[in-house]
């Protein structure tokens, strides 16, 4: 490869995806320091990567579903365009379609974008073997988990071994505007504990009377301070459905704790408020990514997802699934147990 090329990486799902595709980007990187790297996300997404170090620039586009009630379809599909044709003028070299498996959509808009080259995942579909010039086939029986999944596409740049930590960079107003906070309203030495919960999935969510239970264990135990997270909205908006609801019967639950509700409306704002945590406990999900991207030990509830694919990658954590993969049969006590252990000796020397 000669000359300083061009990179665009195209992930175009959720938080946590976007989240364990950050060791690729920071691979990629270290392969190529004089390369242009820039990312192509949605707007739901961006934010993950905002500050991130090894990016020279991030392209947002809006999908139909994240548009807000006063925009119309049509002005979407427009910005899109718009946004199609300012990425066309970089001239990039190489479109990595970074998500396992085949991935049509994203490799629409690596066309649409002019990429000289497409690394991405086949299926054995010719069609789609023409249309990738620089294929991994996917598909085979080897488990992996999703950072080492995606991380496989860089072989074909020749770029092999380890994937490096997950990487997501707080915005440094943001993470010192909530310190301040926490200074403010929760004063003392007991470790801060960021409790988060929401999960996009129904059959990832822990009861909120369960994490009612585990705050009040931990405060008895610990002298613990609590930063309560959720996904803002109320749980009755039918196109973007939130835990106001939850929140307020939890933070009723444990009026006796020093418990800090914390609405985070962007993204942005709760990656601030994870930064500020000792431990964090949550559900699977995009704040458990983000936390394990932040370094912080988590304490994780899984429902019917996989541990082998989902799990925090390169911290400290404990997982818990019960049996029947219900997260709903996952008791207090089990939980606060398996606390005890994350927590180990405290402070930290």
């Amino acid at each position: 490869m000669s000359g300083a090329p061009r990179f665009l990486v195209i992930r175009r799902d959720n938080i946590g995806d976007l989240v364990c595709t950050t060791p690729l980007i920071a691979a990629l990187r270290a392969r190529y320091p004089e390369a242009l790297i820039a990312a192509l996300v949605n707007t739901y997404n961006a934010e993950v990567i905002a500050n991130n170090p090894h990016l020279d620039c991030v392209y947002a586009y809006g999908k139909a579903k994240h548009r807000g009630e006063s925009e119309s379809l049509l002005r979407t599909y427009a910005s899109r365009l718009r946004l199609v044709l300012e990425i066309r003028r970089r001239h990039f070299d190489y479109a990595i379609l970074a998500a396992p498996g085949f991935q049509p959509r994203s490799l629409r808009l690596a066309k649409w974008v002019g990429a000289k080259h497409v690394v991405g995942f086949t299926e054995g579909v010719t069609r789609a073997e023409r249309a990738i010039d620089l294929a991994v086939r996917y598909g085979d029986s080897v488990p992996r988990h999703e950072v080492e999944d995606v991380y496989r596409l860089l072989g074909a740049l020749g770029i092999d071994g380890t994937p490096p930590a997950l990487q997501v960079v707080p915005d440094p107003a943001l993470e010192a505007t909530m310190r301040s906070k926490l200074a403010e309203r929760l004063p003392g030495d007991g470790p801060l504990i960021g409790i988060h919960i929401s999960a996009r999935k129904p059959s990832q969510r822990w009861p909120v009377e369960r994490f009612a239970g585990l705050i009040r264990a931990l405060d008895e135990r610990h002298g613990a301070r609590f930063v309560l997270l959720w996904a803002p909205g109320s749980g009755r908006n039918p196109r973007h459905p939130g835990d106001d609801e939850k929140a307020r019967s939890l933070v009723d639950l444990v009026s006796g704790q020093r418990v800090l509700a914390v609405p985070t409306f962007r993204l942005s704002e709760l990656i601030a408020a994870l930064s500020t945590c000792d431990f964090v406990a949550c559900a699977d999900g995009g704040a458990m990514h983000l936390a394990a991207a932040l370094g912080k030990p988590i304490l994780c509830f899984f429902g019917d997802s996989s541990p082998g694919r989902w799990r925090p990658w390169g911290v400290r954590h404990e997982l818990l699934q019960h049996e029947s993969r219900d997260v709903a049969a996952i008791g207090v006590e089990t939980a606060a147990a398996a606390f005890e252990r994350l927590m180990g000796p405290w402070p930290i020397a």
